[in-house]
């Protein structure tokens, strides 16, 4: 059964979910939520999903990444879940672009921690550190972000935002310097 995922403009979307107990995330209720979020994340496709994209206000996550790209600093994470995240950010920053299953059809360029440090609690409710760089960080800052009812959209740079088709047609395969270099106006020119 795949879940609805919700589009921004919701309320619960700009909430801060609730913080989840070790016994209510090893409870059925919430072991075959997180089943049901595997595979609605699956099937959407996605590489993360937070319960507030499903309508549920909740410090819960799931994530798994199946792709590899050397541009994106992108490897395989196998499936996990966070709940509760407490995220460390390092200092470097580094930009690319993301999309969102509740901002769906869309893209931006956002600038994001190129390593994080988590701590969170896992599907048996047990804690974990999770150390992250590339793409894994950026996947974890994003679905946290919505634990916290901040959307990427937030965070974007806005001269880039634009439909999934657009980004296709125009962005992909630019390097990320030349497409801020085209997007420059005179003001953010005199702000640099």
């Amino acid at each position: 059964m795949r879940l609805e995922i919700v589009q921004v403009g919701e309320a619960v979307l700009r909430q801060a979910g609730k913080t989840l107990s070790p016994a209510e995330i090893v409870a059925p209720e919430c072991q075959q939520l997180i089943e049901l979020m595997r595979e609605t994340m699956r099937n959407a496709p996605g590489v993360g999903l937070a319960a507030p994209q499903i309508g549920l206000s909740l410090q819960l996550a799931v994530i798994e990444d199946t792709g590899e790209s050397e541009i994106t600093e992108r490897a395989p994470v196998p499936f996990h879940v966070i709940a509760n995240p407490r995220l460390e950010l390092g200092p470097e920053i580094v930009e690319f672009y993301e999309g969102c299953l509740s901002v769906e059809g869309f893209q931006a360029l956002v600038p994001r921690s190129r390593s994080v440090r988590v701590h969170a609690l896992n599907h048996k409710g047990e804690p974990v550190v999770i150390d992250a760089s590339g793409w894994y960080a950026r996947i974890l800052q994003h679905e946290i972000d919505h634990l916290g009812g901040t959307l990427y959209i937030d965070r974007m740079r806005s001269r880039t935002f634009s439909t999934a088709r657009n980004f296709a047609r125009h962005w992909a395969g630019v390097p990320i310097p030349e497409v801020l270099a085209r997007l420059e106006t005179p003001e953010t020119k005199s702000a640099t």
